[in-house]
């Protein structure tokens, strides 16, 4: 757990429940274009790294490929070997993976690289792929094209500078891929996607944010009545849509 930023470790530990509930899931159209672009069939084993409570995981089941996750925070692993049971759960860190070398056809990375000391996470990665095996790295991102999605960030990142992020404007993710070395260069495309919405279940995606869920309960329970006056002032429906932009990354193991 050395290699696991506290505010994370604090976080989604108790964080972890509002995390399985109100975290969005991924597109079908960009776990497609994963398992087509990096060949996984029932003959590849994928590592879904910092898996979390199985967001990724769960999808890449029905290629019929061997799934090992891997998640460095306890309450995290007990709750994907609950949500989606029969997929081996490993203990283990991006830095030093709990895998053989060239043990594994494709890793994916969703909503976690950020995380990771990049130019170690990526020599583990390279390590424990085969030669031509892929990388993949997903994040969702709220679209704020929207006003009040804007507002919303706003109200969430109180703390913007202070842990990482992937949309903070510091990495250029290719450009660490290629420093990393023996990979190919990183590609970028990009899906739309929405998640459907009340407010019960959007105080719970905020209150899953790491470092939101760290906080102490009476600072906590201040930032969600501003998200609920946000709401209000929106003049938002009972049910409404969150938009996001789902970003993939992917390159593959130079042979």
């Amino acid at each position: 757990m050395s290699d696991v930023h506290d505010v994370a470790v604090e976080g989604f530990t108790k964080g972890t429940d509002a995390y399985e509930r109100a975290r969005p899931s991924y597109p079908p159209a960009a776990v497609d274009f994963v398992v087509r672009e990096l060949g996984i069939g029932p003959a590849s084993t994928v590592v879904d790294l910092a898996a979390g409570t199985g967001k990724l995981t769960r999808l890449l089941v029905p290629t019929g490929a061997t799934i090992i996750a891997v998640e460095p925070v306890e309450a995290m692993r007990a709750k994907l070997v609950e949500v989606v049971p029969g997929v081996e759960v490993r203990d283990g860190t991006a830095e030093a993976l709990p895998l053989g070398d060239a043990s594994v056809d494709c890793v994916t990375v969703a909503q976690a690289f950020h995380w990771f000391r990049a130019r170690d996470a990526l020599g583990e990665i390279d390590r424990v792929l085969r030669p031509g095996g892929g990388l993949a790295l997903i994040w969702n991102s709220r679209d704020v094209s929207v006003p009040w999605v804007t507002r919303l960030n706003q109200v969430i990142r109180w703390n913007r500078g202070q842990i990482p992020a992937y949309d903070s404007g510091a990495e250029d993710w290719a450009a660490l891929v290629a420093d990393a070395g023996g990979f190919t260069p990183l590609q970028f495309t990009s899906f739309r996607h929405e998640q459907e919405m009340d407010l019960p279940l959007l105080l719970d995606r905020v209150s899953s944010t790491s470092y939101i869920a760290a906080l102490a309960d009476d600072d906590r329970a201040r930032l969600l009545d501003d998200v609920r006056a946000l709401v209000s002032e929106a003049g938002l429906a009972e049910h409404f849509a969150l938009p996001h932009r789902t970003d993939l990354y992917w390159c593959t193991k130079q042979a």
